[in-house]
């Protein structure tokens, strides 16, 4: 309201101008002068969790990631998805304590979660990692010839994974690092567990599942993020799985075995005790494969 006749001085429009800014409350970043942080999202199963047995939930790989990185974590993994669940099954009943970042949504679906977060912070996502495939897979190893299984399972995941990167691609933009991974062969631990020495079919089914992974897995995996221009990180490859498996060495306790065995022995949980997540040096090394790709894209 102004009063006629009367002018205000420069002196009294400053005043009352400081006196208006003085009520505007800025959040505490713009107080700061810092910047919003810059959040790194997690997708997929039980890997993104980092699950360990007897542990639960560890900071896996993700943990490692977001620390080299300098970003700020947002996990929605569930342990046992699927990448038809991912995408279609509410809520997760699988959401572990102690799971780093984590974020729970009991009313949607975890990649529905993640769209949403991903659209809410646009602009302020550095980098989206996906492993999501291996439960598509898994009980394949329980037949007598996996592979069958392992090819028709391989066509629906495809589908599910281009669908799913698609989705993420268009909530956080195109300049966004997507990276999907793939996992240790873990099977290649059959040779040693649950029974040594090695039977002839607990010998075919190491050897079988390194041409799973390296026919049928990991290039249906590597298409659906190269839909979006995603980037694709072979962790099978990286941890030796393709190391011939006529190559041995010797380690306690197992005397003679392949080289890939022994490697995946060390890096996962499958030789002592039959799980096929990773042991801590396993997702450090996942970690630190993440970790590379993503200083490379950022070159």
């Amino acid at each position: 309201m102004r009063h006629l006749g009367v002018r205000a001085g420069p002196a009294l429009v400053v005043a009352a101008a400081l006196a208006v800014a003085s009520l505007v409350v800025l959040p505490p970043a713009a107080q700061a002068g810092t910047p919003a942080p810059t959040y790194y999202v997690s997708v997929g199963d039980s890997y993104s969790v980092g699950l360990q047995p007897g542990l639960g939930a560890t900071s896996g790989y993700t943990g490692y990631v977001a620390k080299k990185a300098h970003l700020t974590l947002a996990n929605f993994g569930c342990a046992g998805a699927t990448t038809t669940s991912i995408i279609a099954k509410v809520g997760c009943p699988n959401v572990l304590p102690h799971t780093a970042g984590v974020h729970r949504y009991p009313t949607t679906t975890q990649a529905a979660a993640a769209e949403t977060f991903l659209r809410a912070h646009r602009g302020h996502v550095g980098l989206i990692t996906v492993s999501i495939g291996g439960n598509d897979v898994t009980a394949c190893a329980a037949q007598a010839n996996p592979t069958p299984c392992v090819a028709t399972a391989v066509v629906r995941m495809e589908r599910n994974v281009t669908t799913l990167a698609t989705a993420l691609r268009a909530a956080a933009g195109t300049g966004v690092p997507i990276i999907g991974l793939t996992y240790p062969d873990v099977f290649l631990g059959a040779y040693v567990y649950p029974a040594q020495p090695p039977t002839e079919g607990t010998v075919a089914l190491a050897a079988d599942s390194v041409s799973a992974f390296k026919a049928f897995i990991n290039p249906a995996l590597k298409a659906g993020y190269a839909a979006v221009h995603g980037s694709f990180v072979d962790v099978t490859a990286a941890t030796g799985a393709y190391t011939p498996l006529t190559k041995t060495v010797t380690v306690a306790p197992y005397g003679q075995i392949p080289a890939a065995v022994a490697r995946v022995c060390t890096l996962t949980w499958y030789c002592a005790v039959g799980n096929i997540h990773a042991t801590k040096s396993g997702y450090t090394l996942i970690g630190r494969l993440v970790a590379a790709r993503y200083a490379s894209l950022h070159k």
